[in-house]
């Protein structure tokens, strides 16, 4: 019965520790889009330039997927 207590506890606290780092990496991750919003921002892109950046990004993607799907198919 002991021994059950003391590894239910150790996995609560492995549990605790993990969550806790889940938390402190989101935090990390959202700190540094803040810092990503606040650079395109000071340096204030159009949305003309916008729109030309998330096209060319859009077509890396469609062209990823295309490679990624004739290879699923070659399989």
């Amino acid at each position: 019965m002991e021994a059950l207590v003391t590894a239910a506890i150790a996995a609560l606290t492995g549990m605790s520790i993990l969550t806790q780092r889940l938390h402190s990496r989101i935090t990390e991750l959202d700190k540094r889009v803040d810092s990503v919003e606040l650079r395109v921002a000071s340096e204030y892109v159009t949305k003309q330039e916008l729109g030309t950046i998330m096209a060319r990004m859009e077509d890396h993607l469609i062209r990823i997927e295309e490679k990624m799907d004739r290879f699923v198919d070659r399989c």
